[in-house]
């Protein structure tokens, strides 16, 4: 089994390292292709059961994580396990919490926190990171 996306996938992002993750919304449908070997998902409420490993992270639309350690360790597995496994990032629409996470581990990986939402959305999705709370939120993450 392939351990990453297809580059040309919907969604997806690549990383400067080169790790590979796949952004979507829950509200549509699962693309075509294989299935996620981990997702990290972003939601005011636990989501149902799925068939492959994921975390879930308590995240209200249009807010902040409830937890910022939390997310930070979510975060953090989501970007290791990216290194050999298929990992999705999603939320209900797939753009504010989704682009927030996905600039986060782009500051893990190595992206200026001042330059991550701007990266996120020439990569992953124009308008990612929708509120000014989380573009304040991605400016202040902290790799470590």
């Amino acid at each position: 089994m392939s351990n990453e996306w297809d580059a040309d996938c919907p969604g997806a992002l690549r990383l400067p390292s080169g790790r590979l993750l796949r952004g979507r919304g829950l509200r549509g449908s699962i693309p075509d292709g294989p299935a996620p070997d981990f997702g990290l998902y972003l939601l005011g409420t636990e989501p149902a059961p799925i068939p492959w490993d994921d975390r879930w992270v308590r995240w209200p639309d249009f807010r902040l994580p409830a937890d910022r350690d939390d997310a930070r360790e979510a975060f953090r597995e989501a970007w290791q396990r990216a290194t050999t496994e298929r990992v999705e990032i999603a939320c209900a629409g797939g753009r504010g919490r989704t682009g927030t996470a996905l600039a986060c581990i782009a500051v893990l990986d190595g992206v200026p926190a001042r330059e991550a939402v701007a990266f996120v959305r020439e990569h992953y999705n124009p308008r990612a990171v929708e509120t000014p709370w989380q573009r304040r939120y991605v400016a202040n993450f902290r790799a470590s």
